[in-house]
C-alpha cells in the first residue's frame, strides 16, 4: 500500500477542517453542538506539530494527530476522506501507528465518539475501554512487539 505521512504545515488546517468537519457533521448535528463554537475547539486543539498528512500515492488523503502522553502514544485525530474509507487504509495507519507506540514502550490511548464506527476497528486491533463520559469512550492499547497480534485480538 503506497500510504505515507508527511509533516503538517500551519497552511495544512483548512484542509484537515473540511475532512474533520465532512466526518463530524453527522455527530454534531445529532448531539446539537454549536458548529462555530465547534470550529473555534478544533482550531485551538489542531497543532500542525502534531499533525501528520495522510497520502496515498502521493496525494492528501486524510491526516491524524497524536502526541506522546506520558507512557502512551495519544491518538487525538483520525480523519480519512470519504473515498478512501472501507479499503484497510484506517487499518493500515492504526498498525503503524501501534507499531510506532511499541517501538517507544509505549501503549496507545484514543478517544473515539460512542457513534463512530471506527469504534469496531479500534476494538478489533485489541483496544478496550478504559472509562466513559456522555459522548466518548475512552480506550488504551497496551504496547506489544508482535506486529503479526496487532489485527487478531479476539
Amino acid at each position: 500500500m503506497a500510504i505515507a505521512f508527511r509533516p503538517a504545515s500551519v497552511e495544512d488546517f483548512d484542509y484537515c477542517a473540511g475532512l474533520y468537519f465532512a466526518a463530524m457533521s453527522p455527530s454534531i448535528d445529532e448531539l446539537k453542538l454549536d458548529r462555530i463554537a465547534h470550529m473555534r475547539s478544533l482550531r485551538a486543539r489542531w497543532d500542525f506539530k502534531e499533525v501528520r498528512i495522510i497520502t496515498y500515492d502521493g496525494s492528501g488523503i486524510g491526516w491524524l494527530q497524536s502526541r506522546t502522553d506520558g507512557n502512551s502514544l495519544f491518538l487525538a485525530q483520525l480523519f480519512v476522506d470519504e473515498a478512501y474509507r472501507r479499503q484497510g487504509i484506517g487499518t493500515e495507519i492504526m498498525r503503524r501507528l501501534i507499531d510506532e507506540a511499541a517501538r517507544n514502550g509505549r501503549g496507545m490511548t484514543l478517544g473515539v465518539v460512542k457513534t463512530n464506527p471506527a469504534l469496531r476497528l479500534y476494538e478489533r486491533l485489541g483496544f478496550r475501554t478504559t472509562h466513559e463520559d456522555d459522548r466518548k469512550f475512552y480506550m488504551r492499547r497496551e504496547p506489544t512487539t508482535d506486529r503479526l497480534a496487532v489485527g487478531n485480538q479476539p
